[in-house]
């Protein structure tokens, strides 16, 4: 009977493979209930030609596709694209940001048949479920399909306790590729797992993907289940260390700190990603437990020093310029490592205006780096998310900027550079701003060279900075040509970047 189902995750990187969490996920919710094949497009030499041979069976009718923006479309436009033209009877089901981000023009394509909006946990097994016996799909919530020429948005599911869901299905990814293989080695240790505790987010920054789908919602699992899961990770894989990929893993101190008491002896060191004004809030005794524990960094959207800019983009909270400079430097007691990432080039009323924005804010980055010089900085090129209803997209549209009208285009490579939050496309910003831009972050890569990147030596490091300094030291960030060639060349240097983004 034609009813299994290809579960394809598109590659992502060209390094630093994770545990596909996402598939991972899916295939618990459909385990023993469906047969159901793993695909990661991260492992495959041939990838196609891995999802024709399963279709070739004829023993296939679904096709589910994980889409994160950037480097995976590469993979899943294509591919779905050519599942439909080939296997016309295959139902195409997305999930992911993009697909829930995107869903008009991935419904509009005549290649993706239904977008899973969010948390797939209930949604996708009663989709497989209905279409199975022919039912109706209005009654699915987190769904988004098209019926008589007409997109369907059905409601949001509450999020369910994620103590309940089923175990994810280690073992049996195990069978199609080697657990090791995504045990990578990382500046937290030896051997790296990926592994969620949580979803969604309860703050609604107008610049986040992850607003339109959780719509300022998070449920966690307990300290428990999470160090019950870690430990199975690690007498069963050996892992040593964890990267969180939770939207905000640090929303609950009581949450952290009693995960902190149960890990303070398991040697297993971990990063997560938090709020600067969540975290901030945390007693001194629980940061400390949270080192002791093996919390070596944490990520914060900082965004920028600009306090009215913090309003403009719905950071909401209280975070505030003083509080990042001085939370770097608090930070720096506990020895963990915040790393900062920074949004420039927002929108603003002259190119003047915005041009000085992004001067302030380097500025800004610098005096930072002052207080606490082991903060590690990210930055990006400010790339809009259509978050309906918030001021700052509003803003944006008025300039005459668009999405792409069909989802082939996304293809083009300067959208992936949109994805990637590295050139947007974006009317107000000129040439020389984007160059401003990446030069800075050329120089102050040289000059404080990424903790996460184990390979670099004390002599490249020294070397790297000597090259720098005088860049650095005077603001004359221009023609950077010495260091990138070093970089590129010699250090086979990665600049810092948020764990695991974009891995699965």
């Amino acid at each position: 009977m034609k009813n299994k189902i290809i579960l394809f995750n598109p590659k992502s990187a060209n390094w630093k493979h994770r545990i596909p969490n996402s598939i991972l996920q899916i295939g618990a919710s459909v385990h023993n209930k469906h047969e159901y094949v793993f695909v990661d497009g991260n492992l495959e030499t041939d990838c196609w030609t891995k999802i024709k041979s399963y279709l070739d069976t004829n023993a296939f009718r679904y096709f589910a596709v994980t889409v994160m923006p950037g480097v995976q479309l590469k993979q899943a436009i294509p591919y779905s694209k050519k599942v439909r033209e080939l296997f016309s009877d295959v139902v195409i089901i997305w999930g992911g940001y993009f697909a829930s981000n995107q869903y008009k023009v991935c419904l509009e394509s005549g290649f993706v048949d239904f977008v899973i909006n969010g948390p797939g946990d209930e949604a996708f097994p009663e989709l497989i479920k209905a279409l199975e016996n022919k039912n109706d799909f209005t009654a699915i919530k987190n769904l988004i399909y098209k019926s008589n020429n007409e997109i369907i948005k059905t409601p949001k599911a509450d999020l369910l306790d994620q103590d309940t869901l089923p175990e994810l299905p280690y073992d049996y990814l195990n069978r199609f590729y080697p657990i090791e293989r995504y045990l990578g080695k990382t500046f937290l240790g030896k051997r790296t797992a990926a592994y969620h505790s949580s979803v969604g987010c309860p703050f609604t920054c107008s610049f986040c993907a992850v607003v339109p789908i959780y719509e300022a919602r998070w449920r966690g699992k307990s300290a428990k289940k999470i160090y019950n899961d870690l430990i199975y990770l690690k007498e069963r894989f050996k892992i040593d260390a964890v990267e969180f990929h939770d939207n905000n893993f640090f929303v609950s101190e009581k949450r952290t700190v009693e995960f902190s008491e149960l890990m303070k002896n398991e040697n297993i060191n971990w990063w997560g990603e938090g709020r600067i004004d969540t975290v901030d809030k945390y007693n001194d005794n629980s940061l400390k437990l949270m080192r002791e524990a093996g919390c070596k960094m944490i990520f914060f959207g900082a965004e920028t020093g600009n306090d009215s800019i913090l309003k403009q983009i719905d950071k909401g909270g209280t975070q505030n310029r003083n509080q990042i400079i001085n939370f770097a430097k608090r930070l720096s007691k506990f020895n963990i490592i915040p790393e900062y990432s920074f949004v420039l080039g927002l929108p603003a009323a002259t190119e003047q205006k915005v041009y000085q924005q992004i001067n302030d804010d380097i500025n800004f980055i610098k005096e930072i780096k002052s207080v606490n010089p082991n903060t590690e900085i990210i930055i990006y090129v400010y790339s809009p998310v259509p978050t309906e209803g918030s001021k700052l997209y509003e803003t944006v549209t008025k300039t005459g900027f668009q999405f792409p009208q069909k989802l082939e285009d996304w293809l083009n490579p300067s959208w992936e550079n949109f994805d990637l939050r590295k050139n947007p496309l974006t009317p107000w910003l000129k040439p020389y701003m984007i160059k401003r831009i990446k030069n800075f972050e050329t120089v102050i890569n040289g000059y404080f060279p990424t903790v996460s990147d184990y390979k670099l030596t004390s002599f490249q490091k020294s070397v790297i900075k000597f090259f720098s300094s005088w860049k650095y030291k005077t603001g004359l960030y221009f023609l950077p040509y010495e260091i990138k060639f070093l970089q590129r060349f010699w250090l086979k240097y990665r600049q810092p970047e948020i764990e695991g983004f974009y891995s699965e």
